[in-house]
């Protein structure tokens, strides 16, 4: 059975306010000039024509979405593209508290923000940067205004923030707080990246959270589209989700796919094929024939495997994930 593609990741900007450690495995930091990047209604023109290819879903990233100067903009747009049905953004909260009225306003649904410690000096060294109470007043201005639901994304390195003492603090915020708490296993998009070693199962992140809390109920009430298997603490207002990406196989599951920020389709996380959907419009073809193209894309979505596909070297700040 193939799998319905219904959702696309947009990366809407590479330009980031941080450095996370896990989003440079080569080191790098190079960004577009801003006329590379798509503008709004490029953007919004481009994802018009993949609603009439059965995408309902939308998520914004980056980069860091926030960075955009159009972004409420954007949102607003979509909020009112016939045939889409969620929007939602990816982010690491560092301008959340200031603007996550103004995206509900826009017509945000739901929001995820990457948190990988609550340690003050931890998060400094993933990020580079010393902002973790901006994104922890982020994070309660999200859940105040009514984004919902609202996820948050730790990745998880070994030796760097998989220890208990990690692990606990975050694992608590969803016992407290309607959130997900959502543990992502750290997946190189590099052969020479320095944290090749940094892979930590989320089975042993799972027993982590046991050994304190007891054993995770499995729940189906946290809505969502991807592959996150989601859990409760016992008596709990919020969940634990594990994305397992590297140590299990959903592929046959995915419905998404990824469009970057100048223009390029990318059917597979991890396969180097992409698309210039960008640079077939600017050679003025017919709109019938673009949609083809996309179907044809969509089509061959269901063959990739990341295990059997070539993949090609690249920062994951180029793609949003």
């Amino acid at each position: 059975m193939q799998n319905i593609i219904d959702y696309l990741r947009v990366s809407v900007t590479n330009k980031c306010n941080l450095k996370c450690i896990y989003c440079h495995p080569l080191s790098d930091n190079e960004l577009s000039e801003y006329q590379d990047i798509m503008d709004t209604n490029e953007i919004l023109h481009i994802i018009k024509l993949f609603v009439k290819c059965g995408i309902k879903r939308v998520r914004l990233t980056g980069g860091e979405p926030s960075l955009r100067n159009d972004i409420l903009q954007l949102v607003n747009q979509l909020s009112l593209t016939e045939g889409i049905e969620d929007i939602s953004v990816t982010t690491n909260g560092v301008l959340l508290e200031s603007m996550a009225q103004d995206l509900k306003t826009a017509g945000l649904q739901r929001i995820n923000i990457s948190v990988d410690s609550l340690d003050k000096e931890v998060y400094k060294t993933i990020t580079g940067f010393d902002v973790l109470e901006n994104v922890t007043k982020g994070i309660q201005k999200a859940i105040e205004v009514g984004l919902k639901p609202v996820k948050i994304n730790c990745v998880v390195v070994k030796g760097v923030n998989s220890s208990k003492e990690e692990i606990i603090p975050l694992a608590k915020m969803s016992i407290d707080l309607p959130v997900t708490v959502r543990f992502v296993e750290y997946y190189p998009t590099s052969n020479n990246s320095k944290l090749d070693k940094g892979f930590v199962p989320n089975i042993e992140i799972k027993k982590i959270i046991e050994q304190t809390f007891g054993t995770l109920d499995n729940t189906s009430e946290i809505k969502g589209y991807g592959p996150a298997q989601n859990f409760k603490i016992k008596n709990s207002v919020g969940a634990i989700g594990f994305i397992s990406g590297r140590s299990t196989m959903f592929c046959d599951q995915c419905n998404r796919i990824r469009l970057s920020c100048d223009g390029k389709l990318k059917p597979c996380l991890y396969s180097a094929k992409q698309y210039d959907i960008r640079e077939l419009l600017s050679k003025c073809a017919s709109e019938e024939n673009v949609l083809a193209k996309m179907k044809y894309i969509i089509q061959k979505k269901s063959n990739y495997n990341k295990k059997t596909r070539p993949m090609e070297e690249f920062s994951m700040q180029s793609i949003g994930g």
